[in-house]
């Protein structure tokens, strides 16, 4: 019997990762590998000669006599927690099957809810700003689906409250193997969504099969060739051999979301989708993915706690 390539590779065992991080000394060295990987550089004058303040842990330039610290204008910005909780964080959320919710991670770092939350979303925006950029090309699955259950006593099926609309694209290979996923929440299923949707995230003059969805013709208007497919309904569609991969990553995802969280809110479902994304995309190089995700968040903007309550009041 083939053993499942992604299943069965080894990762960042418990005890691999104590031994690359297992110190606050191992894991400022991390971060200054990712954000200066030749060296130290003033993020004012480009200047490389400096000297370290070790009472105040704080590096300054030569040339301009700019302080800065380790982990200044990166996503680890001003924060009170020490590294090694920051890095303990990365770990669950990169090799996690399913991911952790902010309890369970709580739990394991030994802080409050609030603060696992606050750390889980930075990492989650980390995921999301990403992999925003990068398109899919070749032949892709799309397809549409909700997040969110049935409310007691309310309306069934499309348009009922508490549901979240989303679209799932999967782009394969020739053979028909899944190499990369795209998932986005959209307002509804319009051909103007699905069109912003295609010339955000896909590459003009791939071929994208769906069922046939009138507003999945948007994608036409991204200058992808679109091929729809008749499944009938219900359990058919799920079944429909042209989807396959769309709809297994869908299955698995709203599985993880039953499993680990029980239910998302609408607002922050974006960084959710992201981290299933980003996971995905990764599955191949399961123990490269820590450092991956720690080089991303020296690169990546300062996001406080505000402004990521802000960003779901946004979105």
């Amino acid at each position: 019997m083939a053993r499942n390539r992604v299943q069965c590779q080894k990762g960042l065992s418990e005890a691999e990762f104590d031994r690359q991080y297992g110190s606050e000394e191992q894991c400022r060295a991390a971060v200054a590998k990712w954000r200066w990987p030749d060296g130290f550089v003033c993020p004012r004058c480009g200047g490389r000669r400096h000297s370290v303040i070790k009472t105040r842990a704080l590096y300054q330039c030569t040339a301009c006599r700019r302080q800065t610290s380790l982990t200044a204008g990166t996503i680890f910005t001003a924060t009170k927690l020490a590294l090694r909780s920051w890095f303990r964080a990365l770990y669950h959320l990169t090799q996690s099957k399913q991911g952790i919710s902010s309890l369970e991670l709580g739990r394991r770092l030994g802080v409050t809810q609030t603060t696992a939350w606050t750390v889980k979303h930075k990492l989650k925006q980390v995921m999301m700003e990403r992999d925003a950029k990068k398109r899919l090309i070749g032949r892709l699955e799309m397809d549409d689906a909700y997040l969110g259950g049935h409310r007691s006593g309310g309306k069934r099926g499309r348009g009922a409250a508490g549901k979240t609309p989303i679209v799932a694209t999967v782009e394969t290979t020739a053979e028909g193997r899944p190499v990369r996923l795209k998932l986005r929440r959209v307002r509804g299923f319009r051909r103007s969504e699905i069109e912003a949707l295609a010339k955000r995230s896909l590459d003009a003059g791939c071929t994208v099969v769906s069922d046939s969805l009138a507003c999945f013709r948007g994608v036409t208007a991204a200058g992808c060739s679109h091929q729809p497919i008749r499944t009938g309904s219900g359990r058919k569609t799920v079944l429909a051999p042209a989807f396959k991969w769309v709809n297994t990553a869908l299955g698995n995802i709203k599985t993880a979301i039953v499993g680990t969280y029980r239910t998302i809110r609408d607002k922050p479902v974006p960084r959710y989708l992201a981290e299933f994304e980003y996971r995905f995309n990764r599955r191949y190089h399961l123990a490269a993915m820590l450092p991956r995700l720690g080089w991303a968040a020296v690169r990546t903007p300062p996001m406080p706690y505000r402004l990521l309550k802000l960003a779901e009041a946004h979105a």
